[in-house]
């Protein structure tokens, strides 16, 4: 057994693909066997709102968006910005944030946080308004 391992996120399942959310989430901590670190890849198509209006906080966790393609639009709290690839966000647990891609480009974002047993996570409704730029939906 070695001591390292490599996922191709494209063989982790996506648990959306059936659903009608406009995107991927690829969690790879399990497929990676992480014990300290949660990684998950995100994308989001073109003119889409993945998290379709809502937000989430977590009560402990801490969490990086590096985001790796396109222009990602986040809410943070109040504040709306524009991050662009290259860009890494930290967020602490409880800030309420979202996302949702306005521009032409596929964005590519990571989540990475600590691995913890039992998710933290609270969702949002009605965070924000949807964006008439920004479809809800998968095709």
């Amino acid at each position: 057994m070695s001591d390292y391992s490599i996922v191709s996120a494209d063989e982790v399942d996506n648990p959306y693909a059936d659903s009608d959310v406009p995107g991927e989430f690829r969690a790879l901590t399990d497929a990676l066997g992480a014990e300290q670190v949660a990684v998950t890849l995100i994308r989001v198509p073109p003119h889409s709102d993945f998290e379709q209006g809502t937000g989430h906080r977590h009560e402990q966790q801490e969490e990086l968006y590096i985001v790796t393609r396109g222009t990602l639009t986040m809410r943070l709290g109040d504040d709306v910005r524009e991050v662009p690839a290259g860009s890494v966000v930290r967020i602490p647990p409880q800030t309420v944030r979202s996302h949702r891609n306005l521009g032409d480009e596929p964005v590519e974002l990571w989540a990475v946080s600590r691995k913890i047993e039992d998710s933290d996570s609270e969702k949002v409704d009605d965070f924000w308004d949807a964006s008439p730029e920004a479809r809800q939906t998968a095709d």
